[in-house]
């Protein structure tokens, strides 16, 4: 049994992007409204290492999403994961830890931006709660 159910389209923490707004000392005016933009460029760790960072694209995707640009591990493939797999965020070192592993990270549904957007969303967001219920997170 999972100690939280997870939802896959949810910040488990969401003071994790005031805490980046806080700590930004950069002037914030042109600022994208959508406060995710400021981990644009930050490294995202699985929990068996880096997985790539967080895509300058990433407004391409609805906000409760983060765009991550793999680089060559999975062949320069871009893939989406749900803001709920988001273990923590480390504005220090500029990394976003997830709770899921690469290898289910290299398995998720490949983003397609001319595919249709609602059912990219379903099979990700199933593929997650999925993986979920198989493998609750490693806490």
């Amino acid at each position: 049994m999972q100690p939280f159910p997870f939802v896959p389209w949810v910040w488990r923490d969401p003071t994790w992007l005031a805490e980046r707004d806080a700590a930004d000392t950069e002037d914030a005016e042109g600022r994208d409204e959508r406060p995710d933009t400021g981990l644009i460029g930050y490294e995202v760790e699985a929990t068996d290492g880096r997985i790539g960072e967080i895509d300058e694209d990433n407004a391409l995707v609805p906000a409760d999403c983060l765009m991550v640009d793999t680089g060559p591990w999975i062949f320069g493939r871009k893939v989406v994961l749900p803001v709920g797999t988001v273990h923590r965020v480390d504005h220090e070192e500029r990394k976003v830890y997830v709770d899921r592993t690469k290898e289910q990270i290299k398995n998720a549904p490949e983003y397609d931006p001319d595919a249709d957007a609602e059912e990219h969303r379903r099979r990700t967001g199933d593929y997650y709660t999925e993986s979920y219920r198989l493998l609750p997170p490693m806490l």
